[in-house]
């Protein structure tokens, strides 16, 4: 006995050495991180989740948050913005500019129109921390800002400032504005009051902003007036102007004028309500009384430490870089959604309500997953919002932002989101009676337009089993595209359904969804050939494929819209697109989250579905940079090799996800791309609607995860760590050998969400080699049709905590009807 138990507590003992301790995570957060090359990442000011967001904009064509760090022109500093969105630039409302004087002492001599106004900005002179951001220009005006949650604080600092002169461009970043914005300026102090409207920038609809703008100066207001186009008067205080008729909004706005300042400092306080200008007031004068900018800064200094509190990790043989790297992912997570709570003018409820679901189609697969994890109060009110949303709205949202409904890409994606909280146990407010309707609409009725909410093609779905290519749908109307990815994603939607239907006790319900979710085999062609472009055959068979109505089978190329397409496919929303959102079929044919072990049957046997899997990514076929990547890079889990997981994350991370302006692959997505970073940087990745986080090989020697329900403390720590890493090795190397959970031998190569909220320790033993550990059958995670071989993973539970409350439901009696355990099971 003790020749087998010393070496475990000699490894506890050296565990427990690598303990990580507390710091300043605040020092690893970049904002800066994705705002070159596409990343399109928020730079700025903000709180975690805020509505205000202060950021400088420029013309470069990757502006979409705002700011981008590629040497493009400044063109004024707004507080309202989006994060890592790719399509039309977002938001960026009603921005600022400066001039420490105007030529001739004119009003006239000062520049307005954007497009003539651009000024270059020195880069050198960009600084964002979390909370805060300041730039200079070539002008000599240097501006930093902070922001509260309705308002923003900006300080302009004039290297020379004889008669400085703010103004507010009654605008946004895309040009959207339409007719009848006003403005009004207070002749004796300077105040700024109007509203506008705009066109969201991936949806339907129109949505109204109101502002009100302060300024502060050691001297003493000179003049103040409005602006048309390239023409500003002194005499004139309000304005309402109209959209023009040139593609471009004709420029608008208000002016401050001030006399020499002592400090060469003018202050602006910005403050922003989708209600009224009343309200922006309002918000202005509670949350910045007095601007005071050091004190507003170190309060978003102190939200953002405290949101980033549940996690550490060991310092100890890693390069800076790699803090960096995760801790920045971390913080995108946070930026986006945005908590517009109080300031929704569509219904009155005493119910959240968040916007900027950026999407959902790209959120739910690790991002909200992850901050179940460190924020679930946060995540308690989102599905509250969205639940609401569907009460007043009559669908629960797919993508939203600016109180607009966005586009829907695939499947009806807030059904997962539910349904991961759901089998993890959250509760805190949360009606899920009211969530369980929701999302069974989802899946039984189809709305009049299914291009903005819900899913299209139900009649097809329920008689024919499958989504039609070139379907007959007279009930609603939306782009007759992506056959195939919505037949794979109405499938997942209903095994999440299901999920929920199993806590509830609705057992007929749970037999129908579960059913259903097997359509997706409806669309494998088991002949289907794959040939490069080169036409040399990629050597598999078998790939899902469109098909009519009358049951014959269409044709797609399963490598078009892969990432070596040659065709110049475009892959979205267009109405010419393909069958397949975004991806590929060679992609597609991996997602089946909820019943892996059917797959790789059908795909000949573990063996046959490594080697399928390592073509997909060995040949570039996938591209990370796009969220259905994310779970292909740990399926070797399922197929018991969990070891070609943790060498696949580190071909990616940091190649592809790096802490530079220029290090992310593609749009992060409102924080997706972090997402993906920041869990597979812990070493655990979830695979969403389920209790299951697939084990890697953490970046670091030790991590901490304290729960914010239980405040229990999950820990990892990695013995020979040291002896595979280096603080110059930004990758990682080594293999999992042998791990223990609580001390006690441990092989499965995952762990449930008990593992986080009950405070459970993993240890990990690396060795040179990929090893046996994990890859036994009773290792694998639990897939839909292997589900009676996890009887012992349902616990129903109920505990709280402070702050959010966590609760079981009973299912086990329905599911014991079925002599079946499910290890999503509600509560665990």
């Amino acid at each position: 006995m003790r020749s087998l138990y010393l070496p475990l507590l000699l490894a506890s003992s050296r565990a427990l050495a690598a303990a990580p301790k507390d710091y300043d995570v605040l020092q690893y957060i970049d904002p800066l991180i994705g705002t070159a090359n596409g990343g399109n990442v928020f730079a700025g000011a903000s709180l975690p989740y805020g509505m205000a967001k202060a950021v400088a904009d420029t013309d470069s064509e990757s502006n979409q948050g705002g700011f981008a760090y590629d040497g493009s022109n400044v063109t004024g500093f707004s507080s309202m913005h989006d994060s890592g969105t790719g399509g039309s630039p977002s938001l960026g409302n009603f921005p600022l500019f400066a001039y420490p004087e105007c030529a001739g002492d004119d009003v006239d001599g000062c520049v307005f129109p954007k497009l003539a106004r651009k000024t270059k900005y020195t880069p050198g002179s960009v600084k964002a921390t979390p909370g805060y951001f300041s730039i200079g220009l070539e002008s000599g005006v240097n501006v930093d800002m902070t922001a509260a949650q309705h308002t923003t604080l900006f300080r302009f600092n004039f290297t020379k400032a004889t008669s400085p002169l703010v103004f507010l461009d009654l605008t946004d970043l895309s040009d959207s504005r339409q007719d009848n914005a006003t403005i009004s300026v207070n002749e004796k102090t300077g105040r700024m009051t109007g509203t506008a409207k705009f066109l969201p920038s991936f949806g339907s609809g129109t949505y109204d902003l109101s502002f009100c703008a302060d300024f502060k100066s050691s001297a003493g207001l000179r003049d103040s007036g409005i602006f048309v186009d390239a023409r500003a008067s002194a005499e004139v205080h309000d304005l309402k102007i109209s959209r023009g008729i040139n593609g471009y909004p004709l420029p608008g706005g208000g002016f401050v004028r001030f006399k020499s300042p002592s400090d060469g400092q003018v202050q602006a306080r910005v403050g922003l309500s989708f209600i009224s200008s009343d309200q922006a007031c309002s918000n202005a004068e509670s949350e910045i009384p007095d601007f005071d900018f050091e004190k507003l800064h170190q309060d978003a200094i102190d939200q953002w430490t405290e949101k980033l509190k549940p996690i550490r990790v060991s310092r100890n043989v890693v390069h800076p870089s790699v803090l960096t790297n995760f801790y920045s992912g971390i913080y995108r997570t946070m930026v986006n959604p945005q908590n517009y709570t109080g300031e929704n003018p569509l219904w009155s409820s005493e119910e959240p309500y968040f916007d900027s679901f950026y999407c959902l189609w790209d959120s739910f697969r690790s991002q909200f997953p992850f901050l179940t994890l460190v924020d679930p109060s946060a995540v308690a009110e989102m599905i509250r919002s969205m639940i609401e949303t569907q009460r007043h709205l009559g669908w629960l949202p797919d993508c939203r932002m600016s109180l607009c409904k966005g586009y829907t890409q695939g499947g009806s994606n807030a059904d997962n989101i539910l349904a991961d909280a759901y089998v993890k146990g959250l509760a805190n407010g949360i009606n899920w009676d009211d969530g369980y309707a929701a999302v069974k609409k989802d899946a039984e009725e189809e709305p009049f337009d299914w291009s903005n909410e819900g899913r299209g093609g139900l009649v097809s779905w329920k008689s024919k089993n499958y989504i039609p290519v070139e379907d007959f749908d007279y009930l609603g109307f939306g782009t007759m595209t992506r056959s195939i990815s919505r037949t794979l994603e109405y499938s997942y939607n209903n095994f999440a359904i299901a999920q929920i239907a199993r806590g509830l006790g609705k057992s007929a319900d749970v037999e129908k969804y579960e059913e259903s979710s097997g359509y997706w085999k409806n669309l494998y062609k088991k002949d289907q050939e794959s040939f490069l472009p080169n036409g040399k055959p990629t050597g598999y068979t078998g790939f899902f494929q469109p098909k009519y109505l009358n049951g014959t089978w269409g044709y797609q190329d399963p490598l078009k819209c892969s990432n070596i397409d040659t065709s110049g496919a475009i892959c979205s929303l267009q109405n010419t697109g393909p069958e397949t959102f975004e991806s590929s079929i060679w992609e597609y044919s991996f997602f089946v989250p909820h019943d892996m072990a059917a797959l790789i049957t059908l795909f000949g046997g573990p063996a046959k579905f490594v080697s399928r899997l390592d073509y997909l990514h060995d040949n570039n076929i996938t591209y990370i940079g796009n969220e259905p990547a994310f779970l292909t890079v740990y399926q070797y889990h399922y197929a018991g090799r969990p070891a070609k997981s943790t060498a696949r994350v580190r071909t990616y991370i940091p190649d592809f996800f790096a802490p530079t302006p220029t290090g992310l692959p593609g749009n992060d997505d409102s924080g997706a791309m972090g997402s993906f970073v920041a869990m597979s940087m812990m070493g655990l990745f979830p695979n969403p609607g389920q209790s299951v986080y697939l084990i890697t090989v953490p970046f670091f020697e030790a991590v901490d995860i304290t729960s914010p329900v239980t405040g229990k403390t999950a820990t990892i720590r990695v013995l020979n760590f040291e002896k595979f890493n280096s603080a110059n090795n930004t990758g990682g190397s080594g293999f999992i050998q042998s791990a223990t959970l609580n001390g006690e031998p441990y092989t499965k190569n995952w762990v449930d969400h008990d593992f986080f909220t009950e405070g459970k320790s993993l240890v990990l033993v690396l060795g040179k080699n990929e090893s046996s550990w994990g890859t036994g059958p009773g290792d694998l995670p639990p897939s839909l049709s292997t589900q009676s071989s996890q009887a012992e993973l349902f616990h129903p539970h109920a505990f709280s905590g402070e702050g959010v409350e966590y609760k079981g439901v009973g299912a086990g009696q329905h599911a014991a009807r079925h002599g079946r355990r499910w290890s999503g099971g509600h509560g665990h």
